[in-house]
């Protein structure tokens, strides 16, 4: 089924189903409006959301985790689940995560945490918003492109790189941005103007920066509606006349100046009322979420996050370090950044709609950070990005299929089967492409070992650790980070020393606490556990 079959337009942008066939009742009917009914989305949703979590768990079970922030989202979930403040003792004792990023969205693990107090709780809920993400996705792509290229731009899609990396990156929060982007501007692309101001609101209560992104979607909305009132201004005003002049001949020489059948009236004299244009209707509550976007950024930034992090919080730091304006991302090095996110997802026809204007916010701040890891490929940094990416890639398509140009017209064809191509191929270098190894699903003997040995630790200790122990802690015991316990003297210190950074691990505790000893109750592997004496 092709678009033309698939949908049909409606005058105020929304977009209707098409007419059900005579006779379509009972049994028959039906099976042909199950028939209709594109699964594709839903069974390509849930494929990825059970790759997902397949990589993510394997991940966990094997200790591979990648940085703390597993644990400290878990220690704020943990907060919520018990009806607490969001206190993320890895940051610091008492510290309070709304201090640090304002993203309150993640209070609604809670409910499921308090019933599975484990990090996998965490996991399953990344994969499962990064999987839902993809049904609009697919679904916008087949409604506009037809079934075939749809299902290729949702796969394509789901192995893109900046997913991939997000989903290999234990947790973030920005996992709850992926589908309120891509339900968004999947109304934006199908016209349904009022869901995609909706499905963008939320945004604001993921990250601080994101308020911004939903002020770019509001003013995409505000422009796409003008836009389209432009385009089909002439068409309502010539059939008008067309039909005053039926009007008149049908009338004959009895419809004069009393106005029946003329000038919008009818036989009473009655006004007939001309319907509100999208931008009539809508322009102003796009116009609404641009200036809430940006005061909910800007109050976030400036207000509640210095308020919960206490003195000494800069906005600034997060772009620099030192609060000054230096050191500025390499030229070379942002070059190939938006090479990376344009070329094997879009091959760069992304450019020619107005919805990559939504990705501009996120590059914005990545390209201003002091922070090298934030301007390249790597981490989850980029996960955002490819909603945006991709359902621009379909509205680009879409449009240039009317383009004058041959060429482009061709090109923007074949785009579609291009990027599912480049990301079968770049997948055999991504996470998911451990998954076709056996390897991949073997806990090995020294992860066992490590495993047993962080059972040594009570439940409800307070503990200082590192990255590696982090996550297999945090569900039962209060962990600080190594060097971060601001004077609290922790019971236990488990740290990973597989590197041998820690030259003289029997006396680490008492260099990070002078006046206290500590006993090794194991060296296992790397792992070293400590016993405050």
């Amino acid at each position: 089924m092709d678009r033309a079959e698939a949908v049909i337009p409606h005058k105020s942008g929304e977009a209707e189903p098409s007419a059900a066939s005579p006779g379509s009742t009972g049994l028959a009917g039906l099976r042909e409006r199950i028939a209709g009914a594109r699964l594709d989305p839903y069974l390509l949703a849930t494929a990825f959301f059970v790759a997902y979590l397949l990589l993510s768990l394997v991940r966990y079970r094997r200790m591979l985790t990648m940085s703390w922030d597993l644990g400290i989202f878990e220690q704020a979930v943990k907060g919520y689940a018990h009806l607490h403040a969001p206190i993320t003792q890895l940051k610091g004792p008492g510290f309070n995560a709304l201090g640090d990023h304002f993203s309150p969205v993640t209070a609604l693990i809670a409910p499921f945490y308090r019933v599975f107090p484990t990090p996998v709780t965490l996991l399953v809920a990344q994969a499962l918003l990064f999987g839902v993400s993809v049904i609009p996705v697919t679904r916008g792509a087949g409604l506009l492109l037809g079934r075939g290229r749809g299902l290729a731009v949702g796969v394509a899609y789901g192995l893109s790189w900046g997913v991939q990396r997000a989903v290999d990156f234990d947790f973030h929060e920005i996992a709850f941005a992926m589908p309120l982007l891509a339900f968004s501007l999947e109304a934006v692309v199908r016209r349904r103007w009022a869901p995609a101001l909706w499905w963008a609101l939320p945004l604001v209560l993921v990250k601080e920066d994101l308020g911004v992104t939903a002020a770019t979607i509001g003013a995409i909305v505000w422009w796409r509606t003008r836009e389209g009132a432009e385009q089909e201004a002439a068409v309502p005003a010539q059939a008008a006349r067309e039909g005053q002049q039926a009007d008149g001949a049908a009338a004959g020489d009895g419809a004069g100046p009393d106005g029946q059948g003329q000038d919008g009236t009818t036989g009473g004299g009655d006004q007939v009322a001309a319907p509100l244009s999208d931008a009539e209707r809508y322009g102003p509550w796009a116009i609404g979420l641009i200036g809430f976007g940006v005061a909910a950024s800007a109050l976030a930034l400036a207000v509640v996050i210095p308020a919960f992090h206490g003195p000494g919080y800069d906005a600034f730091n997060h772009i620099n370090g030192d609060g000054t304006m230096t050191g500025h991302i390499p030229f070379g090095t942002a070059v190939r950044t938006l090479l990376w996110i344009l070329l094997p997802t879009s091959g760069l026809l992304a450019l020619r709609s107005p919805l990559f204007v939504a990705a501009l916010p996120t590059i914005g701040w990545r390209f201003l950070s002091h922070y090298p890891e934030n301007w390249g490929t790597a981490w989850h940094y980029s996960a955002v990005l490819m909603p945006v990416v991709f359902l621009a890639l379909v509205d680009a398509a879409d449009r240039s299929r009317h383009s004058r140009q041959p060429w482009l017209r061709s090109y923007a064809s074949g785009v579609p089967a291009a990027a599912v191509g480049a990301a079968m191929a770049l997948t055999l270098s991504l996470p998911l492409a451990s998954l076709g190894h056996t390897a991949t699903y073997k806990v090995d003997a020294r992860a066992k070992e490590i495993q047993k040995v962080l059972k040594l630790i009570p439940d409800g200790a307070t503990v200082e650790a590192n990255v590696g122990p982090v996550s297999w802690l945090v569900d039962r015991t209060t962990v600080y980070w190594v060097g971060g316990t601001n004077g609290v003297v922790p019971q236990y210190i488990a740290i990973d020393n597989s590197t041998g950074w820690v030259p003289d691990p029997m006396n680490y505790g008492s260099q990070l606490h002078p006046g206290s000893t500590y006993t090794m109750l194991a060296n296992q592997d790397g792992y070293v556990v400590l016993r405050r004496n």
